[in-house]
């Protein structure tokens, strides 16, 4: 049988009592802390749906789309994806996500630019029901293509 002794001054014995405290407060605040979750992408299956999205938005457009279009994403973004997914990354979206799925495109009229009544066109681009790109635009002479971002100021960058 062996026998350990030790001596301990009050001073030590303080210290590790105070030590295991602190390890065990940061132990508890460690397990305790819940990372931070971004919400859940909206699920966008019909076309009640997408347009209460763009509402969500700001935009009011028509109650239904003047086209839709679906079709395969390449495996790997090049030219004029990767120029178009820039103004997508500014907005929180990445086409990268869905190289290789099948996207739809739903373009609606817009009807309140605050610089233009007429003219102009919203496409919403979704993938697995989620949005994942989008535009407002407008062609022509002193056209321009945006972000989905409402121009809360009434003026809009790239006119």
């Amino acid at each position: 049988m062996l026998i350990f002794t030790t001596r301990f001054s009050k001073k030590k014995a303080v210290l590790i009592v105070v030590a295991l405290g602190l390890a065990m407060a940061a132990l508890i605040f460690l397990i305790g802390r819940k990372p931070a979750e971004d919400p859940a992408p909206p699920q966008l299956v019909t076309n009640e749906d997408r347009v209460a999205y763009l509402q969500s938005l700001g935009w009011e457009v028509s109650p239904e789309p003047v086209e839709t279009l679906q079709f395969l994403l390449p495996d790997h973004l090049a030219e004029p994806y990767l120029s178009y997914n820039e103004l997508q990354n500014a907005q929180g979206f990445d086409l990268a996500s869905c190289c290789g799925k099948q996207l739809s495109r739903y373009t609606y009229t817009v009807n309140n630019h605050p610089q233009r009544t007429e003219g102009v066109q919203l496409n919403l681009y979704i993938c697995e029901d989620q949005p994942v790109a989008g535009d407002v635009f407008c062609a022509g002479a002193n056209g321009f293509q945006n972000s989905l971002v409402y121009p809360e100021n009434g003026s809009s960058a790239g006119m």
